[in-house]
């Protein structure tokens, strides 16, 4: 299949639009689409419908891709999504390793409709004690003990 990213973001803008109208959550919608121009999944934001705040529609394209194709890594994808994703979901991404992300709206466009995704990436620069959110450290000698332990572990599977 040769589409074009106008193509594939319809199908995103779409996925936004029909999740937003059946009550499932926000206006957003994501593909992923692999290196032959397949579509091997689609999700819509479904925070509210499910009263998951992770459930936003990058994340549920992931999930969904990644247990189409029996793999947690979507390597030679690109994921077409309706907004700039939020800071969430571009770790998400990064932790899923597709090639290349396309979006529609961007995160300012976002922020004017309501959703917190540009005061998000502002917070995360920000020295711990100038969050919003108080963030303490505790135990830090246990918790690398664990850590220890993995780099140490022989069948790990490494991702």
């Amino acid at each position: 299949m040769d589409h074009s990213d106008e193509y594939y973001i319809k199908r995103a803008i779409e996925l936004a639009r029909i999740g937003m109208k059946s009550g499932d959550g926000g206006p957003f919608g994501a593909i992923i689409v692999n290196s032959k121009g397949e579509i091997i999944g689609e999700g819509n934001n479904q925070v509210t419908s499910t009263n998951d705040p992770t459930a936003h529609a990058e994340v549920v394209a992931i999930r969904n891709a990644c247990k189409n194709i029996k793999d947690f890594q979507l390597e030679g994808c690109t994921i077409y999504t309706s907004c700039e994703p939020c800071p969430m979901c571009l770790g998400a991404i990064y932790w899923a390793r597709p090639v290349r992300i396309v979006f529609a709206c961007s995160r300012e466009d976002a922020a004017y409709i309501g959703f917190d995704d540009d005061h998000i990436y502002k917070e995360i620069p920000l020295p711990l004690d100038e969050r919003q959110i108080k963030t303490d450290q505790v135990s830090r000698d246990e918790g690398v003990k664990v850590f220890h332990e993995w780099q140490e572990k022989i069948d790990k599977t490494e991702y």
